[in-house]
């Protein structure tokens, strides 16, 4: 396992160092000292990665924390619409090893058959939005991560989880984010591909998603957030999915959140249909809906710390 991982973490790395070669030449001095633009307050909008970077030698500390449904056949006053039930848990780690340059580590708690989660990732901001600056209009970065289920396998053949190795547990997010603030509104979009070791028969192992998100300020430190993604599956794969004994119908994860922004801390109140806090597991897998009421609220905080200053050049 140990192996795996370190194969996955080189994987991720080599990526990002070839598109930093490609593009260190970008820009120059007097681009370089014009304002940036902070589109969005933090490394995530709701479920959607933004192009925000933590900085070099700091380190965000993110709790996500999502209830049940608040309504449909799991939610309601009988669970509390949702409050009794801890649906999906994150605890993350996103450090900046450089300028531009994240990695973040961390432990997820799913919601279907695949639990346990550990992820690791990268985040590399490529161009950046600058003030007054028609050279550089865009913000664009790539994210990628490593995740590995560590729950125990199934015995029986053709679950979610009926892991027979090590590369069965894995699977692969690859990300390009491209945002923009036009005026006090901001923009992005997330091309997604998500890539499993393993998928049931009659699913596909590869998924290609469109993403975007929006953040509009409502009134002083707080702003309305949305997220959105659509999966491009395979009717096929709907068919197949549609006639098991117990049917299973695919949902766009969507986003609905309000941002509070303090001094140091980044507090969201969130609902989404969205059944788990990963790219990984949500794309794939969102079989909740809005429109039945199955959408659950939850938040997620963020704290930003210092952990060395880095040189002056």
């Amino acid at each position: 396992m140990k192996k795996i991982v370190v194969v996955h973490l080189l994987m991720l790395i080599s990526t990002v160092l070839v598109a930093q070669d490609s593009l260190l030449n970008i820009g120059d001095n007097a681009a370089a000292a014009k304002t940036p633009v902070k589109i969005f307050n933090s490394q995530k909008a709701i479920n959607a990665n933004t192009t925000e970077v933590v900085g070099k030698g700091k380190m965000e500390f993110k709790v996500m924390h999502n209830f049940g449904d608040i309504g449909g056949d799991f939610g309601g006053l009988k669970n509390f619409f949702g409050l009794d039930n801890a649906s999906d848990i994150k605890i993350a780690f996103e450090i900046g090893l450089g300028k531009r340059f994240d990695i973040l580590f961390a432990r997820a708690k799913g919601a279907g058959q695949q639990q346990k989660l550990w992820e690791m990732g990268i985040k590399y901001q490529l161009l950046q939005q600058l003030e007054n600056d028609p050279a550089h209009p865009l913000s664009v970065a790539f994210f990628a991560n490593a995740v590995i289920a560590a729950n125990k396998a199934s015995a029986l053949d053709n679950l979610d989880h009926s892991f027979r190795d090590i590369s069965d547990r894995t699977s692969n997010t690859f990300q390009l984010i491209i945002a923009k603030k036009m005026g006090n509104v901001s923009l992005q979009l997330n091309p997604t591909l998500v890539t499993r070791g393993y998928a049931i028969s009659y699913d596909q192992k590869s998924i290609f998603a469109l993403g975007g998100a929006l953040k509009v300020p409502v009134m002083r430190n707080l702003n309305l957030v949305v997220d959105y993604f659509h999966p491009f599956r395979s009717q096929s794969s709907k068919d197949s999915f549609a006639v098991q004994a117990t049917p299973l119908k695919f949902f766009d994860p969507l986003g609905i959140g309000f941002e509070i922004v303090t001094p140091g801390h980044v507090f969201h109140l969130n609902f989404t249909n969205a059944t788990e806090t990963l790219e990984n597991r949500y794309i794939p897998r969102t079989v909740t809906s809005w429109g039945k009421g199955q959408f659950r609220w939850g938040f997620t905080i963020a704290r930003q710390f210092s952990l060395w200053r880095p040189k002056e050049k």
